[in-house]
């Protein structure tokens, strides 16, 4: 799980961000919440808590629907990268 979140984390500091504050919170949030989505499958691997599997599921779900809607904005909203400070 700590591998997970530091990818994700990783990712995120990365991204480049384009200056459009509804953008680049699109694009940070679906870094986070693929990070989420993979942390809840994982579980579902070596979870043994019925109440912690049910979460995990319902965290798989709710996060595919908000990452489809936010790859959906993302496509609809190109944005170039903010130009570098001189």
């Amino acid at each position: 799980m700590k591998a997970m979140m530091k990818g994700m984390n990783d990712e995120m500091a990365a991204m480049t961000m384009s200056g459009n504050a509804d953008v680049d919170f699109a694009k940070m949030m679906r870094i986070h919440h693929v990070g989420a989505l993979d942390m809840a499958q994982a579980h579902l691997k070596e979870g043994k808590d019925p109440a912690m599997l049910k979460l995990a599921k319902e965290i798989i779900a709710a996060q595919k629907k908000e990452i489809a809607f936010m790859d959906k904005f993302i496509a609809t909203h190109p944005h170039p990268p903010a130009k570098a400070a001189k």
